[in-house]
């Protein structure tokens, strides 16, 4: 099972590439509504929960949640207690984490991100804690994957496939987009 955590304000792009990714490599991944069921995006696009952040299950199905930045979908992510607890399960059972554009400030404020490379929105690297800011599109550290936004949303997607599935599935997926 697969979380990808909507919240009023997220940015679109970079939420459903990572679903539609995920999906086609066969995950479960059930979009969650983070105090609604039918959110709508940073660009006024609304999209429609599986199942509301009240709803989850944080149980050894759990492989992996991903958080989407977008302003003020972020701070959103950030106060929701379900959303904390998702993190803290992950972290405490070693699962994966994605975050993109500014969601790695979750994990920056949280002391998750200190002594390993990640990479945000441009703006945001103090809020990555006593993280060593790259700048690159996608950094993976462990089972913490930051990417750095919108324009990486398909690459990030990818590097989740590739994180959960390995290299192989990663570069066939890579190839049937079409993106090399």
């Amino acid at each position: 099972m697969i979380y990808v955590f909507l919240a009023s304000g997220f940015e679109e792009i970079e939420a459903l590439a990572p679903v539609d990714c995920l999906r086609r490599a066969g995950y479960d991944v059930k979009i969650v509504g983070v105090g609604a069921e039918a959110i709508r995006g940073s660009h006024d696009i609304v999209v429609g929960a599986d199942l509301t952040a009240d709803e989850i299950l944080l149980d050894d199905s759990l492989e992996m949640i991903v958080l989407p930045g977008g302003m003020p979908g972020t701070l959103n992510l950030e106060a929701s207690a379900q959303v904390q607890k998702a993190i803290s399960f992950c972290i405490e059972h070693d699962k994966f984490i994605g975050a993109i554009c500014a969601a790695p400030s979750i994990l920056g404020h949280l002391g998750l991100l200190d002594g390993k490379n990640a990479t945000c929105y441009a703006g945001f690297e103090t809020q990555l804690g006593s993280a060593n800011a790259t700048g690159a599109p996608v950094e993976v550290a462990g089972k913490i994957i930051t990417a750095r936004g919108a324009g990486v949303a398909v690459e990030f997607a990818l590097t989740l496939v590739g994180c959960l599935k390995g290299e192989t599935a990663q570069q066939k997926m890579t190839e049937a987009l079409m993106c090399r």
